[in-house]
């Protein structure tokens, strides 16, 4: 026999047969691509769920989406599997700006990536020498218009199917097993490569090994701007959306050199959208219910049948297709019951915005941008190290839903897997499927509030500003500013505007607790002055108990970080006064929150030896109240000296916290000093 050419039939069903070439559907593939890397396990609002790593590589990645992941890997391993998802569309919906894009262009960018390792290319075939043939004109290749995997061909190679399995299995002596499990991803010739297969057939008498001269096995390009293994048809208008653009249409030039009229080479499907990735790729539908009516009832047949149809020629095609729909567009779609069919050929699942103020800080950078910004005049900008914080608090807080059981504070910790004071993450849990069970989409938990392009407006009016220009700096509490006039510019339900304004407020509190501890740490010169101290609060409580303690009152405790064996002395003046400032007046109240931080400190430091408390706010805030009595004899005081330096003694203090901030805290002298301006103006902003 021969030895296959390297561009041969022969030596790519070799290569399949030896593993070392890949012959899977759209589905199989990126199932396989997702599920081969690692898979955590994680609680998310009070859920186990499964993290796929896959989703968080690279420098800018996905961040949180847990539940659409999920549904997402759960579709297409179903759809692998040949599964009912085999037959239906993923569709993404919710409100603008909530990563829906995001996602799917980042799954096609692993994908891409995926099929460039030489295991897992994907291969076309085309055809040689068709100008022998005689009614080609000048035309002498062509290749798959839907980019075939060579194994379809090898499948079809006989005229019946059936005698096509039996030569391969006798040509290549395959097992039951393999032969069964290739034509698992049977599908016919498109009738172009089956109109031109039986051309060839019939002008070398049926020879099969003078038929394969004409066959040729080339990879399939995978360059992002040819739209092929993955591609993108964006929304349209009703007026301007067309099934030229998806499917492709007659091609004049073509017909100039095919005398046969009924040859179906006749159609360049190329021109659309689809065919281009019809070959184990995936088609990303962008606001799919935007086109025109006409237009997704061609997307019906295509989700259903995987067929695509023009004037009677079918070419099957092997596609994952992915599609985006915005709420409005979708309840839109829903309303009208002659489109029930399209719908429920779809997998719908619901995309809500990050809740996770914790998550947001990586958004929120995605949405500043480079570090390295400049002002209008080319000047080096400053970040304010409090602004990241500040924004994703704001825009966090907009997409939690009021609740009658939780704060909007408590939320917005429970959310983050923070402490709540003695709220629990069930009933956070029960807050989210009381919501979600709304048959108003709006209304579920995180399914409305300002989105990521909102937060990029607000940076975009904050680098436009003339104070952020002139003070070369971005400063934290500018960010409250911007928000606001994107609430007012963008949100045009007013219940909706007056929620999201409320929320600032709370942000604007939540961000003034911050600037009181990053004033008290200035002023004790330690960037971490205040974390020590809720620290030494925590362990107090915990060895005041303690046997052997002795008149000294110094308890021995372990270092859970370093397992160092420490000494403290246990302060009850001190336990008292941080009580005192939480509103624990008496014992039985103190007994029980005192009761409530051990339970923390068991279930927390087991499983994260560094946890430090800093996001139980309300103690935060009570150590930093002590600490400014204490240190400063009142916080009026320290804001009395910072804001009246007309003696010397007051303004050393105030160089000296700027100095600090300066060089430990990442301050820039512009937002040092208007931090410690808000700071002195003593404002309530709850």
């Amino acid at each position: 026999m021969a030895k296959p050419k390297q561009n041969g039939l022969h030596h790519h069903i070799t290569a399949v047969k030896k593993e070392e070439r890949a012959f899977e559907n759209a589905f199989q593939a990126v199932s396989r691509m997702i599920l081969e890397k690692q898979i955590d396990k994680v609680i998310v609002n009070a859920k186990s769920t499964f993290d796929y790593r896959i989703f968080r590589e690279g420098e800018k990645h996905i961040i949180g989406m847990y539940d659409e992941i999920n549904s997402f890997v759960s579709f297409v391993k179903d759809a692998s599997q040949c599964g009912s998802s085999r037959e239906m569309a993923f569709v993404l919906v919710g409100e603008p700006g909530n990563g829906k894009t995001f996602l799917v262009e980042y799954l096609c960018t692993l994908y891409r990536h995926f099929l460039c390792r030489e295991e897992n290319r994907r291969y076309t075939f085309r055809f040689n020498g068709l100008s022998q043939l005689g009614h080609y004109g000048d035309i002498d290749v062509i290749e798959s218009q839907t980019y075939e995997d060579p194994m379809i061909l090898a499948m079809n190679l006989l005229e019946s199917a059936d005698d096509s399995r039996n030569y391969l299995a006798r040509r290549y002596r395959l097992t039951a097993p393999v032969i069964e499990k290739w034509w698992q991803n049977y599908r016919p010739l498109g009738a172009c490569t089956a109109y031109i297969w039986n051309d060839i057939r019939e002008f070398t008498g049926g020879k099969l090994e003078d038929m394969l001269n004409f066959v040729e096995i080339v990879p399939v390009p995978l360059t992002e701007s040819l739209g092929t293994v993955t591609g993108k048809y964006p929304a349209k208008d009703k007026i301007t959306s067309s099934a030229v653009d998806l499917l492709g249409e007659e091609s004049i030039q073509r017909l100039l050199h095919i005398t046969d009229t009924n040859n179906p080479y006749r159609f360049d499907l190329r021109r659309g959208a689809l065919a281009r990735v019809a070959g184990g790729g995936i088609h990303f539908s962008d606001e799919i219910y935007k086109n025109k009516k006409d237009l997704v009832q061609v997307y019906l047949s295509l989700i259903q049948n995987r067929t695509i149809e023009i004037d009677g020629y079918k070419w099957p095609i092997d596609t994952l297709i992915v599609a985006t729909s915005n709420n409005a567009e979708f309840n839109k779609f829903l309303a009208e019951k002659e489109e029930a069919p399209i719908i429920d050929r779809c997998r719908i699942c619901y995309v809500s915005h990050n809740t996770d103020y914790r998550l947001q800080s990586q958004l929120t950078s995605y949405a500043i941008g480079d570090k390295t910004k400049t002002t209008l005049t080319g000047d080096e900008l400053h970040q304010d190290p409090n602004l990241n914080y500040a924004a994703s608090v704001g825009v966090a807080l907009t997409r939690l839903p009021r609740s009658e059981k939780l704060t909007p504070i408590e939320t917005m910790k429970l959310a983050a897997g923070e402490v709540a004071g003695e709220k629990s993450i069930k009933t956070l849990s029960e807050v989210i499927d009381t919501l979600n069970q709304d048959a108003d989409v709006t209304s579920r938990f995180g399914q409305k509030g300002l989105g990521q392009r909102n937060l990029g407006r607000a940076m975009q009016l904050m680098l436009e500003s003339s104070e952020t220009n002139e003070g070369r700096c971005m400063f934290a509490y500018d960010v409250f500013g911007a928000l606001e006039r994107i609430i007012l510019d963008y949100v045009p339900e007013p219940t909706d505007r007056a929620k999201f304004l409320d929320d600032l407020k709370t942000a604007r509190g939540l961000y003034r607790e911050r600037i009181m501890t990053e004033m008290f740490n200035a002023y004790m010169d330690e960037p971490l002055a205040i974390r020590k101290d809720v620290l030494n609060y925590v362990n107090m409580i915990i060895g005041i108990d303690a046997e052997n303690l002795g008149p000294d009152k110094m308890w021995k405790y372990k270092n859970p970080q370093t397992g160092e064996l420490l000494a403290l002395k246990i302060d009850e003046r001190y336990i008292n006064s941080v009580e005192d400032c939480l509103g624990l007046k008496i014992k039985e109240q103190k007994d029980t929150f005192r009761t409530s931080i051990r339970k923390i400190y068991g279930q927390k430091i087991s499983t994260n030896p560094n946890y430090d408390f800093m996001d139980n706010l309300e103690l935060v805030k009570a150590v930093t109240d002590v600490r400014l009595k204490s240190d400063i004899a009142g916080a009026g005081s320290l804001i009395g000296a910072l804001a009246n330096r007309t003696n010397e003694e007051n303004q050393k203090l105030y160089d000296r916290m700027v100095d600090t901030m300066l060089n430990k805290l990442g301050y820039c002298k512009t937002c040092a000093q208007k931090t410690i301006e808000y700071f002195c103006t003593q404002v309530d902003e709850t």
